[in-house]
């Protein structure tokens, strides 16, 4: 049985030992009222016994250690025994006679959600023949010698059931079905964690393939470079050649070791970071790295809260440090010249909230929704690949964290990244 399955079927038992217990109150309700407040003779003994054995079945589930997988079969066999029970309850109180035989209807309702169709089906049988057997076999009650009276309170008594079993059904299938879509919800969002892994790992390896395959004539252009500059250094031949070309030479030796660093950051950022080893590093010095590279221009001012500065954050340093400057870069790249980016540090309840704001023109809905994907970039051709917020995401989703963005054109964006705080002492 899969993951996805079990959680869906403890989902459901858990809502449906709710329902029990709210049936166990019920009923004690009822015998109460019946017996006290409207003096009916009840056979107690057998009554509170039935009900006894409601709650302890409750009371063995709920001990059932939370770790233990719960068999498929444990939904139908707990609303089959509920339907034996009741059949229990009305048989010594009138059997088909007792308004609340109306209740048949609240497991069966409750099957066609969360039971297989040949369990529903197999239910519907089931309250078929006890019903049956209550025509056949029941205790009736002693209602007085008064056939009106006794028309009379049998109406009331349905007007009752009908709006017992019309709460019970309304109530909980609502409940249910709220709670399996919350489990939807994290069900698609755990498939979309699952998504983003499985891009960053092929990142990896078309980094690495990347890699590979131009080191080879990187490294010959930067050979060639090399001895070009120095024949132009030690030889007569620079005399003829136009002026500044010694500059260009130099030129297309730093653009070659640029490519290179390149190269490897591409291949740290999508494949090293998932296997790099957690370690204590301060808030403090964390920013540090982060701002550590970036363009003095447009400049940064970063605030970090007194009461985090010291707290030792458990992360990979490489791959945190490298996801907040990947924001902070393009924080920068998005604001015109003169503007300051604001990076802000701050502790908001059991987080480390991590939040910039640039000055740029901001972001439309329709590209807001798709920052982050990989390769999606709004800057020009040259200036990004797209991966920046993409591997930011992923490593902060790893950490237990959340990357979210606030944008609208002509105001700038604000993107926020939140990891968990330490629990121990900094």
């Amino acid at each position: 049985m899969s993951d996805d399955a079990q959680a869906e079927i403890r989902t459901n038992l858990s809502w449906l030992l709710r329902l029990r217990w709210g049936a166990v109150a019920g009923q004690l309700v009822t015998i109460v009222v019946v017996r006290f407040a409207m003096d009916v003779a009840l056979p107690l003994a057998p009554l509170l016994a039935i009900v006894a054995l409601e709650i302890l079945s409750n009371v063995l589930w709920s001990l059932r250690p939370a770790a233990r997988r719960v068999p498929r079969a444990t939904l139908g066999g707990l609303m089959a025994l509920d339907v034996v029970l009741l059949s229990a309850l009305l048989f010594f109180t009138g059997g088909p006679h007792n308004p609340f035989s109306f209740l048949f209807l609240v497991p069966i309702s409750l099957a066609t959600l969360i039971l297989s169709a040949a369990w529903t089906w197999a239910l519907v049988a089931l309250s078929l023949a006890c019903s049956a057997v209550l025509f056949l076999w029941n205790r009736p009650l002693d209602l007085g010698p008064s056939h009106a009276a006794h028309m009379a309170m049998h109406l009331r008594g349905m007007w009752v059931a009908f709006g017992v079993s019309a709460a019970f059904i309304v109530y909980f299938l609502r409940r249910i079905r709220r709670a399996l879509a919350q489990r939807e919800v994290e069900l698609t969002d755990s498939r979309t964690r699952a998504a983003r892994q499985e891009r960053l790992a092929s990142l990896a390896t078309l980094a690495a393939g990347a890699a590979h395959e131009l080191s080879t004539p990187l490294s010959t252009i930067a050979v060639v470079a090399r001895e070009l500059e120095r024949q132009l250094q030690v030889g007569d031949g620079a005399r003829a050649l136009p002026q500044g070309v010694a500059d260009d030479v130099r030129l297309v030796r730093a653009e070659v070791e640029r490519c290179r660093a390149i190269l490897q950051h591409l291949c740290v950022d999508a494949g090293e970071v998932m296997g790099e080893a957690f370690v204590a590093l301060p808030v403090g010095e964390l920013v540090g790295r982060a701002l550590a590279g970036l363009e003095p221009r447009p400049s940064i001012r970063a605030d970090i809260a007194v009461d985090v500065r010291a707290l030792a954050l458990s992360v990979p340093p490489r791959a945190i440090e490298r996801a907040l400057h990947g924001v902070l870069k393009n924080a920068q790249d998005a604001s015109p010249d003169g503007a300051t980016v604001s990076f802000a540090v701050t502790r908001v309840g059991e987080r480390i909230e991590f939040t910039v704001r640039d000055e740029g023109a901001g972001m439309s809905p329709e590209v807001l929704a798709r920052a982050g994907e990989p390769f999606f970039t709004t800057k020009p051709a040259g200036r990004g690949m797209g991966l920046g917020l993409f591997l930011a995401r992923t490593v902060v989703e790893r950490l237990g964290g959340a990357v979210t963005f606030d944008s609208a054109p002509a105001r700038g964006t604000t993107a926020r990244i939140a990891v968990p705080a330490p629990t121990g002492p900094a």
